[in-house]
């Protein structure tokens, strides 16, 4: 029996443990600092995200069902797609960039 989405929600994305980060885009890297979770120097500010569970995240990935490619959870979760990760798994939108 398939899970029910949330509404606006098309695809349920695994989360995988990677053994280096992948970086970030430069367009991810624009909208983190617009953002405010970015200071200029680079270093990731994630209000209500602990430095630890920061390093965590940066050692995630998923296969992102619009770029059609493997990208760093980070860049996941500042993508304008993201609906909410759950126990292991991304719910996304799933419209075009």
């Amino acid at each position: 029996m398939a899970e029910a989405l949330p509404d606006g929600v098309k695809h349920l994305v695994a989360i995988k443990q990677v053994e280096k980060s992948i970086k970030l885009t430069d367009q991810a890297k624009a909208e983190l600092q617009s953002s405010g979770m970015m200071d200029e120097k680079g270093k990731l500010k994630i209000k209500g995200v602990s430095p630890k569970m920061l390093k965590r995240m940066k050692l995630e990935s998923v296969d992102c069902p619009v770029l059609k490619q493997e990208v760093g959870f980070l860049q996941c979760y500042v993508c304008k797609n993201f609906h909410s990760r759950i126990s292991g798994q991304v719910y996304c939108k799933g419209e075009p960039l």
